[in-house]
């Protein structure tokens, strides 16, 4: 296809862009946050690559885009709470409050609150959790009225910490973390502790190349009964103190390739 065509075509797909007011929704300082974030990723590097005034305002590199997109890129995932519970469905810090776009029943309206009212008629909480936003530490610490957690769209790679993320999420029995990003995690301390309700646990897709801590990490899973590890990388964690202890009904654990020279084994296995 001859380069005037394909830019004629790219262009036409800026122009419907710009018909529906995109870019006017651009301004700011989180600019190329916003283009990830809001944007197919497709479109947004045409918007980079074609628009000059993006391209001057953001300096970039095109060749980098794909670094940019795990950087810049929203979080997303859906929460499924136990009926008619009350409670917290997400710890958030006051600090970041303003990062987390919380809606109730895909609704498009965001809503400005973490809990749920008893006997409130929420069937899903969708998330999205924007770039600024790099440790998970307690998350979901002692969320005790959800049931089901998936993270649908998770390409950034800036989560460093996940201690005590799922902590105490007791009536927790569905998580599906199969699009999970833990490139860059250090910590898994207490990250599974007491979700005692988890029959299944698939972390098959965990990258733990920088993880230096795994302490209490699945204590009181008493529900698992079995847990295949072996894709972890163990080689740079100082840390499993008690990481199985309490799983009463673990029968099947597969820790093949686990290096564990460098760690404390105190408690560590099934107890």
């Amino acid at each position: 296809m001859k380069e005037s065509n394909i830019l004629s075509k790219e262009q036409n797909e800026l122009n419907e862009i710009k018909s529906k007011n995109i870019l006017l929704r651009l301004k700011g300082e989180n600019l190329l946050q916003k283009l990830f974030g809001n944007l197919l990723k497709k479109r947004a590097l045409d918007i980079i690559k074609y628009n000059k005034y993006i391209k001057e305002r953001i300096n970039i590199n095109i060749n980098n885009y794909k670094e940019y997109s795990e950087i810049y890129s929203s979080i997303e995932l859906e929460i499924k709470p136990v009926d008619n519970k009350y409670g917290k469905f997400i710890n958030i810090d006051k600090e970041n409050e303003i990062y987390y776009h919380i809606y109730f029943n895909n609704n498009k309206e965001e809503i400005k609150r973490n809990y749920l009212n008893e006997n409130e008629k929420i069937d899903t909480i969708k998330i999205v959790i924007d770039y600024q936003v790099k440790s998970f530490e307690k998350l979901f610490y002692f969320c005790e009225c959800v049931k089901f957690i998936y993270f649908k769209k998770f390409c950034r790679n800036n989560i460093n910490d996940m201690n005590s993320m799922f902590f105490g999420c007791s009536a927790l029995n569905e998580l599906n973390l199969s699009n999970f990003n833990t490139k860059q995690v250090t910590n898994m301390n207490n990250m599974f502790y007491e979700c005692s309700s988890l029959k299944e646990l698939n972390v098959s897709n965990f990258n733990t190349n920088n993880v230096t801590t795994m302490e209490y990490m699945f204590y009181a899973c008493s529900s698992l009964k079995k847990l295949n590890l072996s894709n972890f990388n163990t080689d740079n964690v100082t840390n499993m103190n008690g990481m199985f202890c309490k799983c009463s009904s673990l029968k099947d654990l597969n820790i093949s390739n686990f290096d564990t020279k460098k760690s404390d084994l105190y408690e560590t296995y099934v107890l």
